[in-house]
């Protein structure tokens, strides 16, 4: 990846209000990277390992993946299992977004590799808050490219 180059954001969120915010307050947060959402675990999965005629991760690219744990057809977890279970998506990073704060909810994604944890607060002005200072932290992550293992 070249120095100019800024990871894709991927946002797998099925609240559309949700969705809509965390991308507002990235952007209040000064990313300009290009922002894609998918409305549950099976499209993201679908996108990162090149399946059905949706569209799919590019070759030698950085992506960033915020994935809330709560979706239809592959909830969260599943999709972050998936993805840190294969060798050429292993070292993309992924930051959990969800409501709850259950303690073996978060020890079960830390172990099944997640980068980071966010709990949404319910309120507007605090998740708003959460999500800026989340852009600060991304914008300054290296995150790596995505190398295809051939």
């Amino acid at each position: 990846m070249n120095i100019t180059q800024q990871a894709v954001i991927i946002i797998a969120d099925d609240d559309v209000g949700h969705a809509r915010l965390i991308e507002k307050n990235l952007r209040r947060a000064g990313l300009s990277n290009v922002i894609q959402r998918y409305e549950n675990g099976q499209e993201v999965l679908d996108f990162f390992f090149r399946r059905g005629l949706g569209p799919h991760r590019q070759k030698d690219t950085a992506y960033l993946l915020m994935l809330d744990i709560r979706m239809p057809k592959v909830d969260g977890v599943e999709a972050l299992r998936q993805i840190k279970e294969d060798v050429a998506l292993r070292k993309l990073p992924v930051i959990m977004l969800t409501t709850t704060d259950d303690p073996r909810e978060i020890e079960r994604c830390h172990l099944l590799g997640c980068n980071s944890y966010v709990v949404k607060p319910v309120d507007y002005d605090s998740f708003a808050d959460a999500i800026a200072q989340l852009g600060m932290f991304v914008s300054l992550v290296k995150v790596p490219e995505i190398k295809d293992q051939n």
